[in-house]
């Protein structure tokens, strides 16, 4: 009997491993449950029917519970399909056996399903902002997924979740701005992480890939970074702009041609509020045409048209919030010539820091007002740092341009928008401009006040300025009150002439001359002097004397040949108006062509030939006049020589009409004159007469350009000439 029982209970045991063995490997497929399952997912979403096909139950006897899976499933979601390749779940073995089994954990494998039925799923089970934004946004795509779920007691949701799977043919179009096609990446989702691999996408044309983009959802906030690479692309303006417009406002950029690699990280809100954007972007540039609308640079670069074009440049961009440093270097090509170019800018909320160096070689460099040219194929370098806020001066550190033994220097300048002198701390200038003539010469800032000092400088440029300019103000400062101390051993007034040890003071108030003193001597050791004094009238009271004016009277084309005589011009200005008095004593000119056709028309032959030829010697020159902006008024002009005299008087409004009138007189006409007056003819000429050759009045009329003359004779010579002449015969 023992035996017969033990014989049983080992069948029954055997039975029994030999059962739980084929379970545990093999199991069993029965749709007996399939109404229990479906029951349990709905209580976990009533949204989502299950169309199951035969389940398959596996044993783990360890754990007391089976595994449960099914193949070839389908999810059905308002009328979508979603095509399951296995569903796995967890059932303990006492719910089961009790027909109250419930899932505490849910895996499911999927096929190829459509990326807006997947988010349609995820918002079943969680409805959220950015899956709602996210559905807005997907226009086309496929999906595989791997995803692991698990859910408490009453078939919540828990936080351990997993997703993993594949994206591909993915379309999104974001705000009607960003356009995306293409779109393939390995994604892993998991509480308030995102994590994108092997991402390759063209948005608006232009293709993109990445490694790694990772999400972190924080708060209220998406968390992004990562790393994007942009392959080889030219860009349109409106591309440019597109791209730029975060944190470019203006942007200049015309076209480009460029690859790049960017590390990228900013924070979105479930609003879409982008901020704390980061990118640091390796930029290889074989192409950037910006158009130049900032700064006029054509007087400097003759070449220069309306674009600046940079070719194979190297560019590093660093962009942090309020903070934006570009570091560059490559070819910069104006015309058909390269020249190379470094720089470097710092943009810190509305202050830019800036460094350029620029090595020209093929291209031609000006600066006008230095009389500098650099011509090409010349190594010359400028370096440039500065600094400058919106609607601020522009402050430059350092200027400085070298080229073989020239150098051109400036310290802590400051400029203003139209480029005038706020302040500068000292130039240095050591150069052969484009005349041959050496500058040296220097200035340093000495509390509010300048020295300029130097061995050697052509103001040419500075005297034509001053001689042209129809301003009252000619400073290059904007508003400069300062004493200016000048001490120059050799300064140019013309390509030739120069004056030696030029000294003395300038005195600006509220940018204009208060008062000077000037001094300096020719190299035959005859003087210069001017001065300028302001009185307590507040008229301007202006002297200049030189017993040298051949210089300065050589700048005037209508006069050719001028010799000998002494210069002393005196005038008196207040409320724009001044009033001046001219005189040259004691010179001779051999051409004035203007007074040579005069002597012509008026049949004074002989006259005219000695003008041309020895030239006509005077004894006095004298001119009373008034300026009143761009109108010349002459009260009177007259000037005397032993073979003929000159009375004239008119008006002359710059660039529009001249209008002069007068009398010319040839010296015997002169001297029978006077010397028919009773008793005073004979004291002042005496008893002998000249040969009684008529003397002429004369009118001068028309456009500077086309000046129309015409001369009649005179037999009786008019009282205010006779009282003129009388004068300086007396004077003399």
């Amino acid at each position: 009997m023992m035996k017969k029982i033990i014989k049983i209970l080992s069948i029954i045991l055997l039975t029994t491993i030999l059962l739980i063995i084929y379970l545990s490997f093999i199991g069993i497929k029965t749709d007996k449950f399939n109404k229990n399952i479906k029951n349990n997912i709905q209580k976990i979403n009533k949204k989502i029917n299950l169309d199951l096909k035969n389940v398959k139950f596996l044993l783990d006897p360890f754990n007391f519970s089976t595994n449960v899976s099914t193949q070839d499933s389908i999810i059905l979601l308002e009328g979508k399909k979603l095509e399951i390749r296995e569903i796995k779940t967890t059932i303990s073995l006492k719910s089961l056996i009790l027909d109250q089994f419930l899932i505490d954990d849910l895996k499911i494998s999927t096929k190829k399903i459509k990326l807006n039925n997947i988010i349609m799923l995820a918002q079943s089970f969680k409805n959220s902002t950015e899956l709602f934004l996210l559905n807005n946004f997907i226009k086309e795509g496929f999906l595989t997924a791997d995803i692991k779920l698990k859910f408490d007691t009453e078939g919540k949701l828990k936080e351990n979740y997993q997703v993993d799977g594949y994206i591909n043919s993915g379309k999104f179009n974001f705000l009607n701005k960003l356009s995306a096609k293409n779109l393939s990446l390995n994604f892993n989702i998991s509480k308030n992480k995102y994590s994108l691999s092997e991402v390759y996408t063209e948005i608006n044309d232009v293709k993109f890939s990445s490694p790694l983009i990772e999400i972190r959802e924080k708060k209220n906030l998406f968390l992004i970074k990562g790393k994007i690479s942009t392959s080889k692309k030219n860009f349109s303006k409106d591309q440019l702009d597109l791209i730029f417009s975060n944190f470019l406002k203006n942007n200049n950029i015309e076209k480009a041609s460029f690859s790049s690699e960017n590390n990228i990280s900013f924070n979105v809100s479930k609003k879409l509020k982008f901020n704390n954007l980061n990118i640091v972007s390796k930029i290889n540039v074989d192409q950037l045409v910006i158009k130049n609308n900032f700064i006029n640079l054509k007087p400097y670069l003759p070449n220069l048209d309306k674009i600046i074009n940079l070719e194979n440049h190297k560019v590093i961009i660093n962009y942090n919030k309020n903070k934006l440093i570009i570091n560059g270097n490559g070819e910069v090509l104006i015309k058909d010539s390269l020249d190379t170019i470094n720089y470097e800018v710092m943009k810190n909320n509305n202050k830019f820091i800036f460094e350029t160096k620029v090595n020209f070689k093929n291209n031609k460099l000006l600066i006008s007002s230095l009389n500098y040219e650099k011509k090409e194929n010349l190594d010359s370098t400028i370096l440039i740092k500065g600094n400058f806020r919106k609607n601020s001066p522009i402050n430059f550190d350092l200027i400085s341009l070298i080229e073989k033994n020239n150098e051109i220097l400036f310290k802590n300048l400051s400029l203003s928008k139209d480029f005038k002198f706020i302040s500068i701390d000292s130039f240095n200038f050591n150069y052969l401009n484009n005349k041959k003539i050496k500058n040296q010469l220097s200035l340093k800032k000495d509390n509010l006040n300048y020295i300029i000092a130097g061995e050697s400088f052509d103001a040419t440029q500075l005297i034509n300025r001053v001689i042209n300019s129809d301003s009252e103000n000619l400073s290059l400062f904007e508003n400069l009150n300062s004493k200016i101390s000048l001490k120059i051993n050799k300064t140019y007034i013309d390509d030739i002439n120069f004056i030696n040890y030029l000294s003395g003071t300038i005195n600006f108030k509220n940018n204009k001359i208060n008062d000077l003193k000037l001094n300096s001597f020719f190299p035959n050791d005859k003087i210069i002097n001017l001065s300028i004094i302001t009185n307590d009238k507040k008229e301007k009271i202006t002297k200049l004397f030189t017993d040298y004016p051949k210089p300065l009277i050589k700048r005037y084309d209508f006069i050719k040949g001028f010799e000998e005589g002494l210069l002393v011009y005196y005038s008196v200005k207040k409320d724009k108006i001044s009033n001046g008095l001219l005189t040259i004593e004691k010179f001779k000119v051999k051409k004035v062509p203007a007074f040579a056709k005069l002597l012509t028309l008026a049949s004074l032959q002989g006259i005219a030939d000695l003008l041309t030829g020895e030239g006509i010697r005077f004894t006095d020159f004298e001119m009373k006049f008034s300026n009143k902006k761009d109108l010349t008024t002459i009260e009177e002009m007259y000037a005397i020589g032993p073979a003929v005299s000159i009375l004239m008087e008119g008006y002359i409004e710059s660039k529009k009409i001249v209008s002069l009138r007068g009398t010319l007189v040839p010296a015997t006409t002169i001297n029978k004159s006077i010397a028919s007056i009773p008793l005073l003819g004979n004291i002042l000429i005496g008893k002998k007469t000249g040969e009684g050759v008529f003397g002429v009045s004369f009118k001068i009329k028309g456009k500077p350009e086309d000046l129309k003359t015409t001369v009649n004779p005179v037999k009786t010579l008019t009282p205010r000439f006779i009282t003129r002449t009388l004068e300086k015969i007396k004077k003399n």
